[in-house]
């Protein structure tokens, strides 16, 4: 599983922005939406491979988020395994804005069964 990568990209819009969280004028991409990106990448990266009635939660998170996006900014986050410890899963992550880097850190997620 290490080394395996997720990408997962948004055409950035007011719902991914802090101006959704009631700060008029403030149309950039805020740092909560950044991390979902990121956590989406990571899912993209395994969860497809998990066996049926599997998927992961997230449960760590540690990023710097220090460039600004824009409204219609194309955003994507990519994620790479890291490590694999039993049921637990590192990754590194990332966000791009075109080729340039607005986000950094790392992401951990358990493998655990969906069934009741």
């Amino acid at each position: 599983m290490a080394g395996m990568t997720g990408e997962k990209t948004w055409t950035l819009s007011r719902e991914h922005t802090v101006n959704r969280m009631g700060r008029p004028g403030a149309d950039v991409l805020s740092t909560p939406s950044m991390i979902l990106l990121m956590e989406m990448a990571a899912i993209e990266a395994v969860d497809t491979r998990l066996g049926a009635g599997f998927a992961t939660v997230g449960f760590h998170v540690d990023v710097k988020h220090f460039g600004a996006a824009v409204l219609g900014s194309r955003v994507t986050a990519r994620a790479e395994v890291t490590a694999v410890d039993g049921n637990k899963i590192a990754f590194k992550v990332a966000a791009f804005v075109d080729d340039r880097k607005i986000g950094e850190g790392t992401h951990r997620r358990a493998a655990v069964s969906t069934a009741a």
